[in-house]
């Protein structure tokens, strides 16, 4: 299988710019639910560079399988908040009642935005 971290990375940084476009237009919960791809991508470009693929959309355990000495505390909690959304960003059952655009706040996809940008500069040193 052919080496595509470059790929990854790319997808990653367009997601990224996507999720900008979401929060500005208001839909929280999809800027939120597309930071979390946009960094789970900016992880895999980083395991095709180094392992080949990888499965699975837990941010936080990704990272943690890597083992990498130099990873640092804000990409982990950059990880754990972005975990939060991958499910309920996007399923009304995620809560009680009402639907996700009911729960997602122009400050959780602020947040979420930051956070994807801090896995993918993470990312980037590691790819390059």
């Amino acid at each position: 299988m052919p080496e595509r971290s470059a790929d990854w990375m790319a997808q990653a940084e367009r997601d990224l710019a996507a999720a900008e476009q979401l929060r500005a237009t208001s839909y929280y919960e999809w800027a939120a639910f597309v930071a979390q791809q946009s960094g789970e991508k900016a992880v895999k470009a980083v395991y095709q560079r180094l392992h080949g693929e990888v499965r699975g959309h837990a941010l936080l355990d990704l990272l943690q399988l890597l083992d990498d000495p130099t990873m640092t505390a804000d990409v982990l909690d950059a990880a754990r908040r972005l975990d939060r959304y991958y499910i309920q960003a996007r399923y009304p059952d995620g809560f009680a009642a009402g639907t996700p655009q009911d729960y997602f706040t122009q400050e959780d996809a602020a947040s979420a935005v930051t956070d994807a940008r801090t896995i993918i500069a993470w990312g980037k040193r590691q790819v390059s």
